[in-house]
């Protein structure tokens, strides 16, 4: 009995012990959690620490060249995807598209090399790659100025299957040639090979005097093309001015981490469209090409076979990309897509682009080969909003090539030439007639993270690929014909790559500020959410949301609001310079952006965005 007794007091004794053991254990707890946060916390840094080569160091010169080439490979697919939208839009062939991607891959290299040697000195591709081109494209493409012409070749089309005698044939030659005299710059175009029984200016002359494969949609599509090209050149005055008069550095005074987050961020993910929607329009290649690239890159990255050099992390794209090429090369030959959709069809097949059969052989691009252009007030003012949108997208795509390089942000100074050259590139996007104008590649920003190479050498080089790759045509078409999906299937790795870098530079604001938190996720929202709407009510013939009797002034708003980057600068500048700004100085992360406000701000600076040849003598940083 005296046991039980002692049992029970001793039990009740515990249960009434509890709660002053728990109450003792809280402030052990606190401790072990507070060591805890010591431990996982990690400080701001200014570069990554990752990367193998910087700004200004280079990989030898083996590594060089073959990264150089990767990165040329991966440009190629906006360079085609683009151009083949628009040009069979603007009533042209496959030979006009073999040509204008030919001409775009040309003027990409020079652009190249004049952003690399006198721009921002980033190591950024600068191509035809933005979008934001296709609207005021696609509103001179539908100009009823346009769509009306009376085109020259009609007549000669109804005669596309009559059996004429050689002397009749012979009298249509002739009108034909007549007729296409105005297109006598185009010496592709206006050729009669009369020993080859052909004559190549929309008329063609078989052996049996038969009169077959006529083009009354050529005059549109020249006419269009130097309504395009008008445009360009008065739009590409936007860019030039703000640029080299400094007054885009003016406005980057109200940049800040915590606007530039979001910014940097919506240019990546602003193109989740290109990624897995287009990869899943054949996910019998893109599916193979994601999962072997994220295979390779990152958890064979540390696998070496060859010397100390780690082939899967630099070259994924080189690598991969020949894999499942010859993977869909098969599928085709073996008839897997014979009874699918056109959609299919054309994605999956790798027979379906007619770039390697009608790219000539060699053909040097040279300004006004399309003729000269004309000038229209509309298209010009349409064309200068994706002017506006490009200089946004290519200034958030600076500031992640900076980091992904381990170089300073761009001061206002370097911010500003390198707006006015891209200025200069689209200029020359007008003169030779590339359809769309240019901006900095997105992805091949994310390449730098993706290979740990951020060397200004191997951009250059890749720039000499695009330039000889362009002028020998046929070799150039092989690499260009390489299906969609593949490259759909990079941008869901790279166009990730490139946003996370605009989230990293949140590291040096205040997260824990409920200021901060709501003008980011209000940027990000606005920014997706708001382009989005304005998409899903774009078509060709409607133009998009804003649809009144003035077609310029609705390819204007249509652009800028269709923009994730525009949107997303316009909310976040506008709420980081009104919301408690004095006394949210060091939560918006400027005690450590002011330094790069100017170029004399940081010392590292001149090392990485100095001119060459001693060109600061002449063009001083101001």
């Amino acid at each position: 009995m005296l046991s039980l007794t002692l049992l029970f007091h001793f039990t009740l004794f515990r249960i009434l012990l509890l709660p002053f053991l728990f109450v003792l254990s809280i402030p052990l707890c606190f401790s072990s959690e507070a060591t805890t946060m010591a431990d996982i916390t990690h400080l701001p840094m200014e570069q990554l620490q990752d990367l193998e080569c910087c700004l200004d160091s280079n990989p030898p010169w083996a590594e060089a060249i073959l990264l150089a080439f990767q990165n040329y490979i991966l440009m190629l697919g906006t360079s085609v995807m683009i151009p083949s939208w628009i040009v069979h839009a603007m009533g042209g062939s496959d030979g006009d598209k073999a040509r204008v991607i030919q001409a775009l891959l040309f003027v990409a290299g020079i652009n190249t090399l004049l952003q690399t040697l006198f721009g921002t000195r980033l190591p950024t591709v600068v191509g035809g790659g933005s979008s934001a081109y296709i609207y005021p494209i696609a509103y001179i493409i539908t100009d009823s100025s346009l769509q009306q012409i009376s085109d020259s070749h009609e007549l000669l089309s109804k005669l596309s299957t009559t059996s004429l005698s050689c002397k009749q044939a012979t009298q249509v030659v002739a009108s034909a040639l007549q007729c296409c005299s105005w297109t006598s710059q185009r010496t592709s175009t206006l050729q009669a090979r009369m020993g080859a029984g052909t004559v190549e200016c929309g008329v063609m002359l078989g052996s049996n005097c038969k009169i077959w494969d006529l083009s009354p949609t050529l005059e549109r599509f020249i006419q269009t093309m130097r309504a395009i090209q008008g445009a360009l050149i008065v739009a590409s005055s936007i860019q030039i001015i703000l640029g080299y008069s400094q007054v885009w550095g003016l406005f980057s005074r109200f940049f800040s981490p915590l606007g530039m987050a979001p910014v940097v961020g919506l240019v990546g993910l602003g193109l989740f469209q290109r990624g897995f929607p287009v990869l899943g329009d054949c996910v019998e290649i893109g599916i193979p090409m994601l999962l072997l690239v994220i295979g390779l890159s990152q958890y064979l990255k540390h696998v070496r076979p060859f010397r100390d050099i780690p082939i899967f992390e630099r070259f994924p794209v080189l690598i991969c990309v020949p894999f499942v090429w010859i993977y869909a090369v098969i599928l085709t030959a073996g008839g897997a897509y014979r009874h699918k959709s056109d959609i299919t069809q054309h994605s999956c097949r790798t027979d379906r682009a007619n770039l390697i059969s009608t790219a000539p052989w060699f053909m040097f691009p040279y300004p006004f080969q399309w003729g000269p252009p004309t000038f229209s007030a509309g298209h010009s003012f349409a064309m200068m909003s994706a002017v506006i949108v490009s200089m946004v997208e290519s200034t958030g795509a600076y500031m992640a090539a900076s980091r992904l390089a381990i170089a300073t942000p761009p001061p206002a100074y370097v911010l500003s030439r390198g707006i006015g050259w891209q200025g200069i590139g689209v200029l020359l996007d007008g003169l030779y007639g590339t359809v769309i104008g240019s901006t900095v590649s997105v992805e091949n920003v994310g390449l730098l993270g993706l290979t740990r190479v951020g060397s200004r050498r191997v951009v250059q080089i890749s720039a000499g690929f695009m330039i000889f790759f362009s002028i020998l045509g046929k070799f150039g078409a092989v690499f260009a014909s390489i299906p969609f999906p593949i490259f759909a299937a990079l941008y869901c790795i790279l166009f990730g790559l490139v946003a996370s870098i605009g989230i990293s530079f949140l590291q040096f604001t205040n997260m824990n500020s409920m200021r901060n938190l709501i003008i980011i996720g209000l940027t990000l929202f606005l920014g997706i959410s708001v382009p989005q709407f304005f998409n899903q009510y774009w078509t060709l013939s409607r133009h998009g949301l804003v649809h009144t009797n003035a077609g310029w002034f609705n390819a204007f708003l249509n652009t800028l609001f269709s923009s994730p980057p525009t949107v997303g600068l316009i909310v976040a500048v506008l709420l980081d310079n009104t919301l408690e700004v004095e006394r949210s100085k060091k939560d918006r992360g400027m005690p450590w952006w002011v330094k790069f406000r100017t170029f004399k701000g940081d010392n590292r600076n001149e090392e990485f965005y100095t001119l060459p040849f001693n060109l600061n003598r002449f063009f001083p940083p101001t």
